[in-house]
């Protein structure tokens, strides 16, 4: 990361698995919506681990970027063997990319070996993954003060809620919206990473008042006085929502799209609140309706059973004297 293109591939990535878990949650909960259960990860029908071996195959080639290709050197440490200064930002980001690779390793292997809590240690995983991602982007040896920290505290959010929704779907793996909100979240933050790094590393784009300062062997976003550092955050801010508004735009929409295309392969009687209304009102109209019934059947049926058996009575003893 720190460049363009280091934001952009990881993001992308992160867009990626985020769009495709959305789209196959959508899919699943539309055909078996009594039945559904929530996965961690989606099987494709040519290559069963064609998503984890994605995942390992992206963090890899972060982990080459950050320590061996991006240096000058083509190594991260200094002559006596220490970690120097303007690298550090390089093993925090690497440490990100270890633990995802960490996370799709073993998902392979839980599948694999089947144990009886494969999928709540899947999710585990993940959840440690999304955690150290909030906790390094917290504690970032990069600037928190500038338009950069700016944008890394609104990413924190948005891992967060990752974080949280993947730690919840452990107890409850039947939640369609738990997996919902977390493929949305994940689609998000690749989105804003891609956000990042071109509003961050595009000269055209930077805000008014500020420029591209080379510091510690990357460019970072300064500005010229803090009335233009408030104007640029103000900026990152209104940015931040419009993105928001239109990512929930888009995954209604997708939810909505997907729900017709897959009707339910299960029976399910959904009734809406006009019908409930129309479906009491009609009963109130039947249970007027039997009440007057009952009262005519009283009315005609009370007349000759309260007559005819005190006749027959009282005509048996005079039968009996003749």
């Amino acid at each position: 990361m720190g460049t363009l293109i280091g934001h952009v591939a990881p993001g992308f990535g992160f867009f990626v698995i985020g769009l495709w878990h959305l789209i196959n949650h959508i899919r699943l909960h539309s055909l078996h919506p009594k039945s559904y259960t929530s996965l961690p990860w989606f099987p494709t029908s040519k290559f069963k681990y064609l998503e984890l071996f994605l995942i390992m195959a992206g963090c890899t080639a972060s982990v080459s970027m950050e320590l061996f290709i991006g240096p000058e050197k083509h190594q991260p440490f200094d002559p006596d063997g220490t970690i120097p200064s303007n690298h550090l930002h390089n093993f925090e980001h690497s440490n990100i990319s270890l633990t995802f690779f960490v996370y799709a390793l073993f998902s392979i292997i839980l599948d694999k070996v089947q144990p009886p809590a494969k999928y709540g240690l899947t999710l585990f995983l993940g959840a440690i993954a999304f955690g150290q991602q909030f906790l390094l982007f917290h504690l970032h040896s990069a600037d928190h003060m500038g338009i950069e920290g700016q944008y890394h505290w609104l990413l924190q959010i948005v891992i967060f809620v990752s974080l949280f929704t993947a730690l919840l779907g452990i107890g409850y793996p039947k939640s369609f919206l738990n997996s919902f909100v977390r493929s949305v979240s994940i689609m998000f933050q690749g989105i804003w990473l891609m956000v990042m790094g071109f509003m961050l590393w595009t000269p055209e784009l930077i805000p008014k008042g500020c420029f591209l300062n080379l510091e510690e062997g990357h460019q970072v976003v300064r500005c010229h006085n803090n009335e233009a550092l408030e104007r640029a955050k103000s900026l990152v801010n209104i940015e931040f929502s419009w993105y928001l508004i239109g990512v929930a735009i888009f995954s209604m929409s997708l939810y909505l799209a997907i729900f017709k295309l897959f009707p339910a392969e299960e029976k399910v009687d959904y009734q809406s609140l006009s019908k409930f209304e129309i479906q009491d009102d009609d009963e109130e109209d039947d249970d007027v309706e039997a009440q007057k019934s009952i009262n005519n059947n009283k009315v005609v049926v009370d007349q000759p059973r309260s007559f005819l058996p005190v006749g027959k009575s009282f005509a048996a003893p005079a039968d009996m004297e003749r």
